[in-house]
């Protein structure tokens, strides 16, 4: 095997940065940098959440209204996505691994009425954000309660999280307890503060 020549090696770092900036400014939203750690933001204190008393509801505007133990959750069929997560506090992190319960199953268990326009996602503490149906529907929408091939933490939302890749992060609210589908939209915590 031969060396590289000092001269020649320069020259593909030269060429290979500019390819490296537009792959990151194809995946970065304006004004973001690349962190590899996982910061946690959170509004009010983590929750200490007992998985023998946990449960999700799905109501509102559906059909079928739902509700699941953990041991229910966690045997429906899960998914795996790999995709990057960006903070609307100006972080993003490339490449995250997650795996869940993809949204559109809890769909088409719950059949909302044709006139459910609107999802807000109820969390522990009474956190709520707000989201159209339609940004939901992507293949990528997932109920995600392992992280990086583990049990996701309790600081990042575990036992259980909505994860919205398209969607700054405070739209996938952690410690996620309830989904309300609505016919009109309603504000959620962060919008009544006139966020949006």
């Amino acid at each position: 095997m031969s060396a590289i020549d000092p001269a020649e090696r320069v020259e593909r770092l030269r060429r290979a940065r500019p390819k490296r900036k537009r792959e990151l400014d194809d995946r970065l939203p304006p004004g973001q940098f690349v962190t590899e750690k996982f910061p946690v933001l959170t509004y009010g204190p983590t929750p200490q959440i007992d998985l023998e008393t946990w449960q999700l509801r799905v109501g509102g505007a559906v059909e079928q209204e739902l509700e699941l133990d953990w041991e229910e959750f966690i045997s429906l069929p899960t998914i795996r996505i790999e995709t990057d997560i960006h903070c609307v506090t100006r972080w993003s992190k490339l490449d995250t691994v997650w795996e869940g319960v993809a949204f559109r199953e809890l769909v088409e268990r719950a059949s909302p009425m044709p006139d459910a326009q609107f999802v807000m996602q109820h969390s522990y503490g009474g956190y709520t954000t707000n989201l159209p149906l339609e940004d939901l529907m992507d293949d990528d929408v997932i109920l995600a309660y392992r992280y990086g091939g583990e049990p996701l933490e309790a600081e990042h939302g575990g036992p259980m999280r909505m994860v919205v890749p398209k969607l700054y992060f405070w739209k996938s609210a952690k410690w996620l307890t309830a989904l309300e589908f609505m016919t009109e939209d309603s504000l959620g915590f962060w919008e009544s503060y006139g966020y949006h």
